[in-house]
């Protein structure tokens, strides 16, 4: 009874999480949209990526959401860490945002570019959203649980369906970066002779999957937690598996290495076993 009771404390309180990151979510995606539907300024970091002022308004909005409802939890965002702002310590539990994941897309005007807010335990992404406001789409998961949802152009949401991840295809469909395709990851495709190669930008490869469209996301090249944490979050929640080139699950909380990932493989149910 004990252990039940725990379970269900413990699913209820990922329910209130995913119900903050969805307003949020939803809230900053009307801001990135304000922005994407200007004339927009474009600066370049330190480490010469893109950012705008949709980046940093949806960032600010989602970390005052987080720290109002949840002040124990800390939390890891993409614009404060590129400014050198990060919490003293994780914790063993925390939140990765990334406010505008695919600024590159943004930039270019591709519509693939999402909002993404995830929560980390232990090292695993446990509860995450996914938000594309200019496709309209929403992507949600917590532990046993994973939907995809339309949102209007209000920002209204207006259909929710489960999810789940497929088994593996013949031929397979394999998602890849539209902008980060480096020579290991082309080496890596080629064992896929018949495969079907998509070319997505941001998160939304993770969802693809999820919702048991594609089969695959190889990431040979570099990322950031931020960029991969709530998309992970809902692959898993759909039965899928993020796990590294030794065939490890792919962990978060990587202070050490600045929240660098290593490379990594995306995929769907039982799908791992026949990459091996």
């Amino acid at each position: 009874m004990q252990a039940n009771n725990t379970t269900a404390a413990a699913g209820s309180e990922h329910i209130r999480v995913l119900e903050c990151f969805e307003r949020l979510a939803l809230d900053a995606g009307r801001l990135v949209m304000d922005v994407f539907n200007s004339c927009m300024t474009v600066e370049h970091k330190t480490d010469c990526s893109p950012v705008t002022e949709a980046d940093r308004a949806s960032e600010k909005l989602i970390l005052a959401g987080l720290r109002s409802a949840f002040p124990a939890i800390a939390c890891v965002a993409e614009e404060e860490a590129s400014m050198g702002i990060l919490p003293p310590s994780l914790g063993r539990e925390f939140f990765l945002i990334d406010p505008l994941d695919g600024t590159r897309e943004f930039v270019q005007r591709h519509l693939d570019f999402t909002v993404n807010i995830a929560l980390v335990r232990d090292g695993d992404p446990i509860a995450g959203i996914v938000y594309a406001p200019a496709c309209g789409k929403l992507f949600l998961g917590r532990p046993g649980h994973a939907e995809a949802g339309r949102v209007d152009e209000q920002g209204h949401v207006i259909e929710r369906r489960r999810i789940r991840a497929r088994q593996g295809s013949a031929p397979m469909t394999i998602v890849a970066s539209r902008s980060h395709i480096n020579d290991e990851t082309k080496t890596y495709l080629r064992r896929f002779d018949t495969a079907e190669i998509v070319s997505v930008g941001s998160s939304i490869k993770f969802c693809l999957i999820a919702e048991g469209e594609a089969d695959i996301y190889p990431r040979l090249s570099r990322t950031m937690e931020w960029d991969t944490a709530a998309g992970d979050a809902i692959l898993r929640a759909a039965g899928g598996t993020t796990v590294t080139q030794d065939g490890k699950p792919l962990k978060y909380g990587k202070a050490a290495t600045g929240f660098a990932n290593p490379s990594f493989i995306s995929c769907g149910r039982h799908v791992q076993a026949q990459l091996n």
